[in-house]
């Protein structure tokens, strides 16, 4: 689920589906967590105003801090599927690029090496194998 923090701005290399969407529930989970306290705390018209409090910022603060993280871990996932990293900005197209998007990252990974690096699932195999 951290792993993409800890490879904060690492663009290269393969990630496995589990690595994207645990991140992506964390992101996900921590951002509604933030708005359920501010809605307790402010009421509903802080998150219709647009005013930002200290809970305003603490989510403008994780939205900023995880924005690279999660947009490596999107590079990563679809070079995991053997493809370029640019086909992130389909999901500029209204509604039919965010769907494309998602089937890609939904789908498998590539069996074995490519051209994005070794197979992420193999790496983890072997690392299992020497410790038995």
């Amino acid at each position: 689920m951290f792993e993409p923090l800890r490879k904060y701005a690492q663009f290269s290399g393969r990630a496995r589906r589990s690595e994207y969407w645990l991140f992506a529930l964390f992101t996900f989970g921590v951002g509604v967590a933030i708005s359920i306290l501010r809605l307790i705390i402010s009421g509903p018209q802080s998150l219709e105003s647009g005013n930002f409090d200290a809970l305003g910022l603490v989510s403008l603060a994780f939205s900023l801090a995880t924005f690279i993280p999660s947009l490596a871990v999107g590079f990563r996932r679809l070079h995991d599927t053997d493809r370029s990293a640019w086909w992130i900005l389909i999901a500029l197209i209204p509604l039919i690029g965010v769907i494309v998007l998602l089937v890609f990252y939904i789908l498998p990974g590539t069996t074995g090496p490519n051209k994005y690096g070794p197979d992420p699932k193999q790496t983890i195999k072997d690392a299992a194998e020497t410790f038995a």
